[in-house]
C-alpha cells in the first residue's frame, strides 16, 4: 500500500490554504477576505494542551526563536543527545594554523563538589524540592576534564591593550547588559558558540562542566582585568570573569549554577609566545560564593526556586610555564627531547626582573570597582566624613545577591545621582547574614558580637538595607522587597508619610532610594555632633 506523506502541522496547513482562499474569494467580494491564523498566544494554549506542562517547556526551550516550530537546527541539541554524537568544534582559535615550534602547557583541575549541607534548604530537609530538581547538582562530583593541553598563544586575549598603565582595569570580555536591556533568558540549556576572546574562557571554564556560560544573564557580565606587574618582556595579569554553568539538561528543567567570581593571574610574554603562569579560582574564603537558581515551569514566567551555598574548591593551575612541542636546534634539525638516561629534557627559566609593580589586593579592588562602581571610595576623604551605608544579605554578598538584592545593584545602584551621593557621604559595605550570626555567636569578641546583633535586629529576608553609625547603631532601614513593591505602585496608592516621588528623576526607584539615603543622613548626622 502507497502511505500517503505526512500532514504538516496544524498550522501550516493554514497557511498552505490561505492562498487558495484568497483566490476564490476575490471573484466574490474582495474587501471580504479573512485568513484566520493562530497567535503565538493561541498556539501555545493548543500545544499545551498537546503537550502538557513538561512537554511545552522542553519544545519551548529548543524552539529558540519562538515562531512555535522546531526546525532542524533546533533539534540538533536533542539529536546529539539521542544519537551521542557532538559537532567538530568551530571556535575561532581552531581556524589558527597549527605551528610545531609554539609552546603549549598543561592546566590542572581541581574540583571539590558544592556542600550541600551549606544551602539554606537543607535547614529542613530539603522540604518541597524534587530530587529530580537537584540532580544535576549533586551528580556533578567531579570535574569533567581533570586535566588539558593548551597553546601559549590561546592566551593572547589577555594581553593589554597598547598602552595600558599599572592597576588600570580594562574589559576582556565587555558587559553588554545594563538597566535598559534587562536580563538573558533563564529558559536555556545550551551556551550559545563563543566568539573571539570568549573562546579561550569557555575552553577553560569547559574543564568544569560541560555547558559553561561566559557571559552571565544578569549584570554585570564579563571579564576585566588589570596588570599587575611590568617588565621588560613581561606581563602579569590579574583578572576576574562573572560566568555561570547549566547543570541541566532535557527534559530536566533549568538549574543554574553561579559562582560568586571566578579570579586568578596570569604571567605571560608581551607577545604572548609564552605564558610562565596561570591560575583561575572560585574564591573560597567567605561562608558562602555560590548562588543557585532552577525553574518549576515551561516559562520565563514560571516559578523560580534560589540558593545559596558554599563550594571549597574549584581551580585550574598550569602545571609549569609553556614549553616548545618540538624542539629545534640551530640549524632547524628536531632534537629528541629525551636525554639518553630516558629522562625528559629540563629547561632552564630566566629569573623576571619586574620594574614595576602593584598588590593583589589592591588589584582585587579596581576589578571589583570596575564591575561595581557604586563601591568606589575615595580613601583620601574618609577621615573628613563619617558615612556608612550598608546592606545586610540574606542571599550572598557582592555579585551573589539573588532576586531584589541583584534588582538594586542593576538599577538605583547604577545611577549616577546615587553614586554620587553615596561616594559623598557614605561608605558602602555587604554583609552576609550567616557571618553576622557567627559573630554574634562568637563569646570572644564582645564587640563584634554587640554590632552583629544591632544589624541583625533590624535585618528582614531576602536583603535589608541599612544607614547606619560607625558604632552600629541602625539610624535607618528599609527592606529590600518592600522597596521593590512600593517603587512599583502608583505615586498616589503610596502613603504620603512614607515615601515621596520626587519629579527631579524620572525613575521612582532612584528617587526613593535618593529619598531613603537623605532620610538616613538627616537622622543620623546630629548624633555624630561632638
Amino acid at each position: 500500500a502507497k502511505r500517503s506523506p505526512p500532514q504538516p502541522p496544524a498550522a501550516s496547513r493554514h497557511r498552505a490554504a490561505a492562498p487558495l482562499l484568497a483566490r476564490s474569494s476575490l471573484r466574490r467580494a474582495a474587501p471580504a477576505v479573512r485568513v484566520w491564523r493562530p497567535t503565538r498566544g493561541q498556539a501555545q494554549e493548543s500545544a499545551l494542551k498537546t503537550l502538557g506542562t513538561d512537554g511545552l517547556f522542553l519544545f519551548s526551550s529548543l524552539d529558540t526563536d519562538g515562531d512555535m516550530y522546531i526546525s532542524p537546527e533546533e533539534f540538533k541539541p536533542i539529536a546529539e543527545k539521542l544519537t551521542g554524537s557532538t559537532p567538530a568544534a568551530s571556535y575561532e582559535e581552531e581556524e589558527l594554523p597549527p605551528d610545531p615550534s609554539e609552546e603549549t602547557l598543561t592546566i590542572e583541575a581541581r574540583f571539590q563538589p558544592l556542600l550541600p549541607e551549606t544551602m539554606t534548604k537543607s535547614k529542613d530537609g530539603f522540604l518541597g524540592v524534587s530530587r529530580l530538581a537537584l540532580s544535576g547538582l549533586r551528580n556533578w562530583t567531579a570535574a569533567a576534564s581533570p586535566s588539558a593541553v593548551f597553546s601559549a598563544r590561546h592566551f593572547q586575549p589577555f594581553l593589554p591593550p597598547p598602552g595600558q598603565e599599572l592597576g588600570e582595569p580594562w574589559w576582556i570580555i565587555p558587559s553588554e547588559l545594563s538597566v535598559f536591556t534587562g536580563y538573558l533568558s533563564n529558559n536555556r540549556f545550551y551556551p550559545p558558540p563563543p566568539k573571539g576572546k570568549e573562546v579561550i574562557i569557555h575552553r577553560l571554564l569547559s574543564m568544569f562542566h560541560p555547558r559553561p556560560f561566559v557571559k552571565t544573564r544578569f549584570a554585570p557580565q564579563g571579564a576585566v582585568a588589570c596588570l599587575t606587574a611590568i617588565s621588560d618582556f613581561y606581563y602579569t595579569v590579574m583578572f576576574r570573569i562573572h560566568a555561570e554553568f547549566q547543570l541541566s539538561e532535557p527534559p530536566d528543567f533549568p538549574f543554574w549554577f553561579s559562582p560568586g567570581q571566578f579570579t586568578g593571574h596570569i604571567i605571560l610574554s608581551k607577545d604572548a609566545t609564552h605564558v610562565r603562569d596561570f591560575r583561575l579560582f572560585v574564591p573560597n574564603h567567605r561562608s558562602l560564593n555560590v548562588d543557585m537558581e532552577w525553574l518549576y515551569g515551561a516559562s520565563e514566567s514560571s516559578n523560580m526556586e534560589v540558593d545559596i551555598g558554599y563550594i571549597p574548591q574549584m581551580e585550574l593551575e598550569a602545571m609549569g610555564p609553556s614549553v616548545p612541542s618540538v624542539i629545534l636546534d640551530e640549524d632547524g634539525s628536531v632534537i629528541d627531547s629525551h636525554l639518553p638516561s630516558g629522562e625528559s629534557l629540563q629547561f632552564v627559566f630566566e629569573e623576571i626582573k619586574w620594574q614595576q609593580e602593584l598588590s593583589w589586593e589592591e588589584a582585587a579592588r579596581r576589578l571589583e570597582v570596575a564591575m561595581y562602581p557604586f563601591k568606589k571610595v575615595r580613601l583620601g576623604r574618609v577621615k573628613a566624613r563619617v558615612r556608612l551605608h550598608g546592606q545586610r544579605l540574606g542571599a550572598v554578598e557582592q555579585q551573589l545577591g539573588t532576586g531584589s538584592g541583584r534588582t538594586l545593584r542593576e538599577t538605583v545602584l547604577e545611577s549616577s545621582p546615587i553614586l554620587t551621593l553615596l561616594n559623598e557621604s557614605f561608605i558602602s559595605t555587604w554583609s552576609l547574614v550567616k557571618e553576622l550570626e557567627e559573630l554574634q555567636n562568637n563569646q570572644e569578641n564582645p564587640s563584634h558580637q554587640k554590632l552583629a546583633g544591632l544589624h541583625l535586629e533590624k535585618y528582614s529576608f531576602p536583603v535589608e538595607m541599612m544607614i547606619c553609625l560607625p558604632n552600629g547603631t541602625v539610624v535607618h532601614h528599609i527592606n529590600a522587597n518592600y522597596f521593590l513593591d512600593i517603587t512599583s505602585m502608583k505615586p498616589e496608592e503610596v502613603e504620603s508619610h512614607l515615601f515621596s516621588f520626587s519629579s527631579t528623576f524620572e525613575d521612582p526607584s532612584t528617587a526613593t532610594y535618593m529619598q531613603f539615603l537623605k532620610e538616613g543622613l538627616r537622622r543620623g548626622l546630629p548624633l555624630l555632633q561632638p
